[in-house]
């Protein structure tokens, strides 16, 4: 077997840098490293973690033939980095700023994540099935209200019925407008608006889709997800500035 080129391979825990208290002994392959995210990153690639070492988010250690070995502190730094750009869209330069300042201890530390159960050995999903009736009970609004966000456009439902991890927070801030009397039917501007500013992602992302590579399909991923998230701070700034004036 190859010899890791690493610093201190016996110092197998290092508080120096975020996840402290975790092995940094290089042993995992990146077929390990995928098996570990499969889960709750189903689609994570070889290329995406490539892309994401070439960006210095992740520095897994090169054995003497050259093939990259990871610990498992790397793998939490990975979700770390998965995570806030598949839940929060966050550009990979602002995640970087977060990792260092996480490393250097001025930011606190994310909260664990709970593990996922297991039944016979089977694990089970991470998040419930988002249904009509799930989100009137997480959202506290009646099913009928879910319908209505429906049938107004607002609400799109997988062909198996299902919403996914966004319909959630869309019920939820559609109920709070609902109290200041803005309806369902109301809403469909703000869809109409979100579809534009994916239609433009789209295209800026294209001419990565279009390639065969895994390598460009991953970019084409983190594009979307920071072109996205600038559309989003746009819109916001916009009608933030839109209504400034409207208070006294």
């Amino acid at each position: 077997m190859d010899a890791v080129q690493a610093p201190a391979a016996d110092a197998q825990v290092s508080d120096e840098l975020w996840p402290r208290g975790i092995s940094r002994r290089a042993t995992m392959r990146i077929s390990d490293v995928l098996a570990s995210l499969q889960l709750e990153f189903p689609a994570v690639t070889t290329s995406k973690l490539r892309f994401l070492e070439e960006q210095g988010l992740i520095e897994p250690v090169r054995t003497a033939s050259g093939y990259r070995q990871y610990s498992p502190a790397d793998i939490e730094r990975l979700r770390f980095v998965l995570r806030q750009q598949r839940d929060r869209y966050m550009p990979l330069k602002v995640i970087g700023e977060r990792l260092a300042a996480l490393d250097a201890g001025e930011e606190d530390e994310p909260a664990a994540r709970a593990r996922l159960a297991t039944r016979d050995g089977v694990r089970e999903s991470a998040a419930p099935r988002l249904t009509v009736d799930v989100l009137a009970r997480e959202a506290d609004v009646e099913p009928a209200f879910v319908e209505d966000l429906v049938t107004a456009g607002i609400l799109r439902p997988h062909p198996s019925g299902a919403f996914d991890s966004w319909a959630l927070q869309i019920v939820t801030s559609a109920a709070a407008l609902a109290e200041h009397g803005i309806d369902p039917r109301h809403l469909r501007q703000f869809r109409a608006a979100a579809d534009r500013q994916a239609d433009l992602v789209e295209q800026v992302v294209a001419p990565w889709r279009g390639q065969r590579s895994a390598s460009s399909r991953a970019r084409a991923g983190t594009l979307a997800a920071e072109v996205g998230e600038l559309c989003t701070q746009m819109h916001t700034a916009l009608v933030r500035a839109a209504v400034a004036d409207l208070a006294p």
